[in-house]
């Protein structure tokens, strides 16, 4: 009797330490380039007559295995020339909804520092899944308002790890 009573009490445990709970927290840092941008006045690509790279560094909170609440800050640097700067600073919270198959949807409203505004629709894939990190590649399509400029419509790619 004993040892079987050892044996349940093992496999319960195992099966309750196995599971994840919510809410979880996890952070990711990641490098994004913005491939093309489109407005009513002009189409600018990045490579050609500049460069921009953004660094987006969040945390991602999961209140279940489906949803949850991101906030990420993203640094965009330019360079252009001889001219290299801190362009701007977006700050992007949103809501996370996960897709399955390692696919996630991050809705985000984002805030720039250099006054526009606007939402920035993501779609992510986590690519190489670790015990403690995991890497993804994302597809953020920026979209902005304000400041006196057109809106504008940018395609880009993003490589990351989370954590």
């Amino acid at each position: 009797m004993k040892p079987t009573l050892l044996f349940a009490l093992l496999f319960i445990s195992t099966a309750v330490f196995s599971q994840e709970t919510y809410p979880k927290i996890t952070g990711y840092f990641g490098i994004y380039h913005p491939i093309v941008t489109t407005s009513s006045e002009q189409t600018n690509l990045n490579f050609r007559d500049y460069y921009a790279v953004g660094f987006p560094t969040g945390i991602n909170i999961w209140k279940s295995s489906k949803i949850g609440f991101s906030f990420e800050i993203v640094p965009n640097i330019r360079v252009q020339g001889a001219s290299d700067k801190v362009s701007n600073i977006v700050f992007h919270p949103g809501v996370l909804v996960a897709l399955g198959k390692g696919y996630t949807f991050a809705g985000r409203l984002a805030f720039e520092s250099g006054g526009r505004y606007g939402f920035t629709p993501v779609l992510n894939k986590t690519v190489i899944k670790n015990k403690n990190s995991s890497y993804f590649l994302a597809l953020p399509l920026p979209v902005r308002f304000g400041n006196d400029h057109p809106a504008t419509f940018t395609a880009g790619l993003q490589f990351g790890i989370a954590f």
